[in-house]
């Protein structure tokens, strides 16, 4: 299979009412207490109102996001055109070790930051973050990151196609193994996940017959959700005989190596929002397997020590 021509383009996200007898002067009371209380209410609501102004001069108007090209950034940038609170923002773009670095700063300090979210990410599992209201569904639903394989795989490597198709975990699996991956690993970890799981294990590589060195290449996107689950993917293959080679690449190449049979599968592709434009673009020559894991999601994250909840809570920039 030709290899070198793809990787040579390797890219490198919450009164009763009395009767009268004894009631008017309860009632007034009453209609007192309920004065007091939308007093309070209205209160409540100008103080998170101020609060959540503030935010924007707090954070300097600025979302911190990462990669340029990541899908995410895009949203980010049409949610910056789409919403009237966020006239006059910037986002700004880095790496994601960047945007985690300010994250981990400014959490430790509680200080206000709005990122750029997405599930699965060990950063929910690590940090208290709760996800900003999206009233205009800029970042779309929740997303299923999915796997695809090149057409022919199936006649070609039955027992690898087979476990391709099976393999699901969930977000929680995911997150949890992001997490563990931050003191080890992410090969490490996939052992140990296997190790701890190898009854999902056999459920995916039951009544597969066992090959003997045969090759397949995965590629994958180099996030660390992507790069988690292709090594587990990686090893149940191996449990087989499947000698596996990982390769990570920029997401649109992932979609183009699989379309052309450079690659032979993928469990990387976000759908239906994030990767939309190059799954469309190549539909007609991969074969979707589904689902291998449902939840994910993008979005504007804030930490829960914020008082706003939704976008259309922030203010434009002046």
């Amino acid at each position: 299979m030709n290899r070198f021509y793809w990787k040579k383009i390797i890219a490198a996200a919450g009164l009763s009412l009395t009767i009268a007898a004894a009631g008017c002067g309860q009632q007034e009371e009453e209609n007192s207490a309920d004065d007091n209380t939308n007093d309070n209410a209205g209160d409540s609501a100008e103080e998170q109102n101020e609060s959540a102004a503030g935010v924007g001069e707090e954070v300097d108007y600025t979302i911190t996001g990462i990669e340029p090209g990541a899908g995410i950034t895009e949203s980010t940038e049409n949610a910056i055109s789409e919403y009237d609170s966020l006239s006059g923002w910037e986002q700004n773009t880095a790496s994601t070790a960047a945007m985690l670095s300010e994250l981990r700063t400014r959490y430790e300090n509680e200080e206000p930051i709005i990122i750029t979210g997405w599930n699965p990410h060990y950063k929910f599992a690590q940090w208290d973050l709760k996800y900003l209201e999206d009233p205009q569904n800029v970042y779309g639903d929740a997303e299923e990151i999915r796997t695809i394989a090149r057409q022919g795989l199936e006649e070609d490597m039955p027992g690898a196609y087979t476990i391709l198709d099976r393999f699901n975990w969930t977000l929680e699996d995911s997150e949890s193994f992001l997490l563990e991956a931050q003191e080890m690993e992410i090969p490490e970890v996939a052992q140990q996940w296997v190790d701890n799981n190898q009854d999902k294990v056999d459920e995916w590589i039951d009544g597969v017959e066992s090959v003997d060195g045969k090759s397949i290449e995965l590629a994958l996107t180099p996030w660390d959700s992507e790069r988690a689950s292709s090594e587990v993917v990686k090893l149940a293959l191996e449990q087989k005989g499947y000698e596996v080679t990982l390769t990570p690449v920029d997401p649109s190449v992932v979609f183009e190596a699989v379309a052309s049979g450079d690659a032979d599968g993928s469990t990387a592709p976000w759908m239906p929002k994030t990767h939309a434009s190059f799954y469309e673009e190549h539909e007609e020559n991969f074969e979707d397997l589904g689902p291998n894991l449902e939840g994910a999601k993008t979005g504007l994250a804030v930490p829960t020590y914020m008082d706003i909840d939704s976008i259309e809570d922030l203010e434009p920039a002046e």
